[in-house]
């Protein structure tokens, strides 16, 4: 037993490092790291190493644990001042967005691959949802507003509960226990109850850990980790969503200033790519190589129809009754990745012994690998062709910093790039509000402490204090300087986000 685990450990350590140095590869490849991890499952398994892997009911659990684990980096790290601007789009698409999409799939795959209803409805449940990880690993590597960013964040929190909920439905063999009606209650009712009880575990948290000395600065980051878990397994145990509770609860705790927050943060983001790495493994290990060049034209098929059809019309119903521009409907559309969720999901169907099940995880997997990569890699491409990219987005720096946490400050890092009209200007002349300061200018591999006469050029980087109170307002007048330059104001530029 004791070299089983040896082996196991060995195994699974090197799986890890292999896995963490795929990230700086699939970065420089310009590949979703997800598939990278998909790939190297598929490499351990029965066509690889020969792992056997056939554990469904596990697969499922473990999948479960590793999106709570993920949702709650998301929440913790989602911006209240960003967020609560698109909280009602996001909540439509995760809801009214949902449906149609379930719909518009379900009637092409009964369609195009002559399926029965409840199965073709089955397959468009399960690619319904949008991947948290996937969301978060793509989106945050570009520069994009920060609301739009925070629109797709929080509809991926948010929708995975009523696609469970539909799921678990369509996946019963034999007639539906309850009618139409009472489901749609359900769905509310997992939002609502599973809001509550998020925003309860949230706000009891604050108010400890506020409050309560621990002998350990590392013993912060795993209470508030615990918080958010013991809010899924309160939503859960209430029948509601935990995972909306997740997610809801990493908001309230996230925005918080609590003590030692860039060192929860930077726990909650390392325990979050652990497990991404582990449950894409887990997955590649599930699935079989031999069967999946058989489905590759159902998941086109499928793919196609989610894609093309099935996204944009979910967006435009939603998001229009808002007045979301155009063109950040487009993005939305297009911005709606699938990674690990739609697989998980298709193991629950799959356990419970549906016929066609294993058809539709093998469809699902090939889905998720094509589309992935397709729109992963392009999404950088869509958002510069719909002037999307705000090269003066200030981004958020996680450091440990004592003295900015007594005052309640974070640090920002800003870039001058090319076209930037913040080249020429004079320090002074950004008149940042009282509370916010230019530290330190990096310039040409070295950095230097400014002064109110120093002149910044294309290829600077800016550290920027500034306190929680102005950060909005810095950010503001840094995008409008970018814009406009030093009279930006003049031109009636103040930065505000553009959609």
């Amino acid at each position: 037993m004791t070299a089983d685990l040896n082996l196991a450990l060995l195994l699974g350590a090197g799986v890890l490092l292999v896995a963490v140095a795929a990230v700086r590869l699939s970065t420089r490849l310009g590949l979703p790291s997800l598939l990278v991890y998909l790939a190297l499952g598929l490499l351990l398994g029965e066509a690889g190493l020969g792992v056997q892997f056939e554990n469904v009911s596990l697969t499922r659990t473990l999948g479960f644990i590793a999106l709570i684990v993920i949702i709650a980096e998301g929440g913790l790290t989602a911006r209240w001042s960003t967020l609560r601007p698109v909280l009602g789009v996001s909540l439509t698409l995760a809801t009214v967005g949902v449906a149609v999409s379930i719909v518009v799939v379900g009637v092409a795959v009964h369609a195009f691959l002559d399926l029965g209803w409840q199965l073709s409805m089955l397959y468009g449940a399960v690619v319904a949802s949008t991947d948290a990880a996937a969301v978060f690993a793509t989106l945050r590597k570009l520069r994009l507003p920060a609301r739009l960013v925070a629109a797709v964040e929080a509809e991926s929190g948010m929708n995975d509960a009523p696609v469970v909920i539909v799921v678990v439905l369509l996946s019963t063999v034999g007639p539906f226990p309850h009618p139409w009606w009472y489901e749609v209650l359900l769905v509310i009712y997992e939002l609502v109850v599973g809001g509550a009880i998020g925003l309860g575990v949230g706000f009891v948290g604050r108010w400890v850990l506020r409050r309560a000395a621990l002998p350990s600065s590392g013993l912060y980051p795993i209470a508030v980790v615990g918080l958010t878990v013991l809010a899924y397994a309160a939503g859960a145990v209430a029948h509601a969503s935990g995972f909306l509770a997740v997610y809801t609860a990493g908001v309230v705790l996230g925005n918080s200033r609590l003590p030692h927050r860039p060192a929860i943060l930077g726990f909650a983001d390392g325990l979050a790519w652990v497990a991404q790495i582990g449950l894409f493994v887990l997955l590649g290990l599930l699935a079989s190589p031999d069967r999946l060049a058989d489905v590759v034209v159902p998941a086109l098929v499928v793919g196609v129809a989610l894609v093309f059809f099935a996204r944009p019309l979910s967006v435009l119903i939603s998001a229009t009754p808002f007045a979301v521009p155009l063109r950040a409907q487009a993005f939305l559309a297009w911005a709606g990745l699938r990674g690990a969720v739609p697989v998980v999901l298709a193991t629950i169907p799959l356990s419970a012994g549906l016929p066609g099940a294993e058809r539709l995880f093998d469809v699902v997997f090939v889905l998720v690998l094509i589309f992935t990569l397709i729109q992963a890699t392009t999404i950088a491409p869509v958002a510069r062709a719909l002037r999307l990219i705000s090269p003066g987005e200030a981004q958020e720096l996680q450091v440990e910093t004592a003295p900015l946490e007594r005052m309640g400050a974070d640090l920002l890092q800003l870039e001058v790039p090319p076209g930037s009209k913040l080249s020429g200007v004079h320090l002074d002349e950004l008149r940042l509000p009282v509370g916010a300061s230019v530290t330190l200018v990096l310039r040409d591999g070295r950095g230097f402490v400014p002064g109110p006469d120093t002149r910044l050029k294309v290829g600077d980087s800016l550290l920027i204090v500034a306190t929680a109170a102005v950060r909005d307002a810095a950010e503001r007048r840094l995008r409008a300087v970018s814009r406009r330059g030093r009279l930006a104001r003049w031109f009636a530029e103040y930065g505000e986000e553009r959609g």
